[in-house]
């Protein structure tokens, strides 16, 4: 039986991906293991999807060393039609930077009308002002290196919008049909200070494939991605045309076959 053919249980009940999980994790993988299973079962549509893509998607996590607990709000295992996908939040690109040494301060919250008062075109900037009422008006995201560097990103709930449509097929759908399938449509403000993290750590952060740094690296990459033989499959950007981006050094539980003498009669049931 190859490994296409395995349930997702089965999966994770063989030797084999419980010792990758273990390698991955420094730790009994049990407690990872039974949040998986845990995810799904309470999710009808990533029981659609595809065990691999699950079991691949998790594997990231493990390999990051992030919980997958939704309430946490590290990292999430999202269905995409039948694929499932890694996607990392807000909570996780901070926990991954703060790791690497490097940052003294990070941070992405909301911005009430009248908080920022204009942005200095030539330094970037922000210059705020005084909150004149409740409404969100954007998005903002700021870091402080340890060297004293510091930056700050903002983005108004339109910039973020166009973004979110540009990007993601499933929130470009939304709009088209009134329907609110997509995490944009469900959490835009999670989705929201995930962007503008993940865009002003992308463009100004410390992200090289240094020790320190490495992970901060793979999350950026994997993010949104469907795992494939050849590298990452970025299927809710794809508008039309297939992207494929070739992954360097991260783990990859779906490369190899399980022998059939792993599956044990529980398994099977």
């Amino acid at each position: 039986m190859g490994q296409e053919n395995l349930s997702l249980q089965q999966l994770l009940n063989s030797t084999t991906i419980k010792k990758r999980f273990e390698e991955v994790l420094d730790t009994s993988p049990q407690s990872f293991i039974s949040s998986i299973l845990s995810i799904v079962r309470s999710n009808s549509k990533l029981q659609e999807c595809s065990p691999n893509s699950i079991l691949s998607a998790a594997g990231i996590a493990a390999a990051l060393k992030l919980p997958i607990n939704p309430s946490l709000g590290f990292a999430f295992i999202v269905p995409y039609g039948k694929q499932a996908t890694f996607q990392i939040g807000a909570k996780g690109l901070i926990q991954l930077a703060m790791r690497s040494g490097q940052y003294l301060t990070l941070n992405a919250g909301s911005v009430c009308e009248g908080q920022i008062k204009e942005i200095d075109f030539v330094t970037g900037e922000i210059i705020r002002g005084e909150k004149i009422s409740d409404e969100i008006v954007g998005y903002v995201a700021f870091m402080r290196l340890i060297n004293g560097f510091e930056k700050s990103l903002y983005m108004t709930i339109e910039e973020l919008q166009e973004h979110a449509e540009k990007y993601s097929q499933s929130y470009a759908y939304d709009l088209k049909t009134g329907r609110k399938s997509s995490v944009w449509s469900t959490n835009f403000p999670a989705m929201a200070k995930k962007t503008v993290l993940k865009l002003l750590l992308s463009k100004f952060g410390i992200i090289s494939l240094d020790q320190k740094s490495v992970d901060l690296a793979k999350a950026l990459q994997a993010d949104q991605a469907v795992i494939t033989s050849e590298g990452y499959r970025y299927i809710d950007n794809e508008n039309g045309e297939e992207r494929i981006v070739p992954f360097n050094d991260i783990v990859n539980f779906s490369e190899e076959e399980i022998p059939n003498t792993e599956i044990s009669k529980d398994a099977e049931e």
